[in-house]
């Protein structure tokens, strides 16, 4: 990866998280109390294991469009997933170099929705007449941030928010927030071994007031028993509609994960353990129910 790509990605990577710190309190909350505790010495010893974005499967949109700007800086795209229930397409991609996040995009399939779910999506996207992506300079690094927080359709009034908040939750919270970070997360094995698991850092979470998603249990497993997952419930925000009304709805969200190593590797020292030798890749029942950090099934408990 040349110096020039680099820079970039890192300066992407840091436009996204600064509104993200601001709007999820919860993200200070956590690195004050990991400072404060001994865990880390400041935010930036955090390892952040991956970001994830939400997307609408609709003409010049989607993963097909958002994902262009990652693999130009490198990432690889690799496994699919398919979420039946929530009708939800992703992909999750690898970093080009290990010092940065993994990425994962899902992506709403729009056309298994009711007609009138669908109608009100596509009044506020079909006048996108092209691929917004392709339009930016990938290597400035400025455009591709400014992008992130570009209106590319308007804001939907109130009602048709609601409407689709009672078909699909995560409808609802792309045509409001559209391109807006959704969570990133904390790599908790890389903390001291009091701390390391993710039962070990729930429990130290919830001593210090945090809300955990408890959709399928605190703590999601893989099949495998290797990839561990928990996860903030989102924070409510101050939300201002094209008409004008206001309300409160789910930000975004903090994740926590646990990668055990792979079996070959397993008397290897943990503190001496590379990513590679640790399990890979993501896992669709723990993230169909990471996904649920928003649901109102959590944030009104």
């Amino acid at each position: 990866m040349n110096i020039q790509k680099k820079e970039g990605l890192e300066a992407i990577l840091k436009s996204l998280f600064t509104p993200y710190l601001e709007r999820v309190p919860d993200v200070q909350k956590i690195s004050d109390a990991m400072i404060s505790n001994g865990l880390i010495s400041t935010q930036d010893d955090i390892v952040n294991d991956h970001i994830a974005f939400r997307t609408l499967g609709v003409s010049n949109l989607g993963i097909a469009s958002f994902e262009k700007i990652f693999l130009h800086y490198g990432y690889t795209k690799k496994d699919y997933f398919f979420f039946e229930g929530k009708k939800l397409d992703a992909y999750w991609y690898a970093p080009p170099e290990p010092e940065f996040p993994r990425i994962f995009i899902s992506e709403l399939r729009v056309k298994d929705l009711s007609e009138n779910a669908q109608s009100i999506i596509a009044k506020y996207t079909e006048d996108i007449p092209t691929d917004p992506v392709d339009a930016l300079d990938l290597d400035s690094a400025e455009e591709v941030e400014n992008f992130f927080y570009k209106s590319l359709w308007q804001l939907p009034s109130l009602e048709d928010y609601q409407t689709l908040l009672k078909e699909s939750e995560y409808a609802s919270w792309v045509i409001y927030n559209r391109y807006y970070l959704n969570h990133y997360t904390i790599s908790v094995h890389e903390l001291p071994e009091a701390y390391n698991s993710v039962a070990k850092f729930n429990i130290f979470l919830e001593s210090i007031g945090i809300r955990l998603n408890t959709a399928g249990g605190k703590i999601k497993t893989s099949a495998d028993g290797l990839l561990k997952q928990s996860s903030t419930v989102a924070e409510m925000i101050d939300a201002e509609f094209f008409d004008k009304k206001k309300t409160q709805i789910s930000g975004s969200y903090v994740e926590f994960a646990e990668r055990l190593p792979l079996p070959e590797f397993t008397e290897i020292e943990t503190s001496k353990l590379t990513r590679q030798q640790r399990r890979e890749g993501f896992e669709s029942a723990n993230a169909d129910k990471i996904f649920e950090s928003t649901f109102s099934s959590q944030t009104k408990k």
